[in-house]
């Protein structure tokens, strides 16, 4: 086959733009970091990425799920101990009241206090975290007390769910009905009543003390209850923190480009640039009298 000076040309010019094609794509990486730009440059780069970063999306909301459920639990438990702490007061409140030395104005007094303990209550029953109420299972938008004498309660107590890992659902809010149950306002109302000398129960301080005991007893194994379900919270924490790390070196080594791999092959893109271009003028005879020397 006869080679022209027009088959020179092209060839010398198809190259020189092949060149300069590479040199755009180590520069592009080089300025960018990454090792494409677009998914035809690498399918299998571009599909390993979307997979990686889906992942990681999902990583990402089960972390912000993780403090949704903090915030349940912190302020469940913060409840639970004021509940503990004005059980406890009424507690101490009932066994002062047994004593025979009292007059009827201190009994009065301590029923006072026992009902604004009792009005105490109901507002921490209805304690509200970013305008739900977590003490009413899964009605979220309804109090679960309402005040009155006894307060009127009406509970659900169906589990309230957060998705804290893919499959793995958690329970972070507590059963109504072991702390803030009807019983519990029963028993403060008959011990007002009983200092009032209004009372039609039938029931003594000292029955009355023991109920309460059994209710303080109900709130601390609450309590612990939602204190496992936190240590349990920590563990799966700590390892979406493991997930993540891992998931954001994923992609790390699949699309980030190597620095160093890169300015060398661009220098040395360069260097062949510069031969390609300096060949090729030689080559190319710009006018007829250098052809027909």
């Amino acid at each position: 086959m006869r080679v022209t000076q027009m088959m020179l040309a092209n060839n010398t010019l198809r190259n020189v733009s092949k060149s300069y094609d590479k040199l755009g794509t180590y520069q592009q990486q080089l300025a960018t970091g990454k090792k494409i730009h677009r998914p035809s440059e690498d399918p299998v780069v571009a599909m390993k990425g979307m997979h990686y970063r889906t992942s990681l999306t999902e990583i990402e909301q089960f972390q912000r799920n993780l403090s949704e459920a903090y915030t349940w639990m912190e302020n469940s438990e913060s409840a639970l101990g004021h509940t503990t702490n004005v059980l406890q007061r009424a507690r101490e409140l009932v066994v002062q009241a047994k004593n025979g030395t009292l007059g009827p104005e201190d009994r009065q007094a301590i029923a006072r206090e026992i009902e604004q303990l009792k009005k105490d209550l109901v507002q921490v029953a209805n304690t509200k975290v970013a305008g739900k109420y977590i003490f009413n299972g899964t009605k979220i938008e309804q109090a679960p007390v309402k005040d009155g004498s006894p307060p009127t309660v009406d509970n659900n107590n169906h589990d309230f769910m957060v998705e804290v890992a893919k499959g793995v659902k958690l329970k972070i809010n507590v059963t109504p009905d072991n702390v803030f149950n009807e019983g519990l306002f029963e028993t403060l109302q008959d011990i007002e009543n009983v200092l009032n000398g209004t009372s039609t129960s039938g029931k003594t301080l000292d029955n009355l003390l023991s109920d309460l005991d059994n209710h303080l007893n109900d709130v601390l194994a609450e309590r612990a209850e939602l204190g496992a379900r936190v240590n349990r919270l920590e563990l799966v924490e700590q390892r979406l923190a493991e997930q993540q790390l891992i998931a954001k070196r994923m992609i790390s080594d699949n699309e980030d480009a190597d620095i160093e791999k890169i300015i060398t092959e661009l220098k040395s893109q360069e260097s062949v640039h510069r031969a390609a271009l300096s060949v090729g003028a030689r080559i190319i005879q710009p006018t007829l009298v250098d052809f027909l020397r």
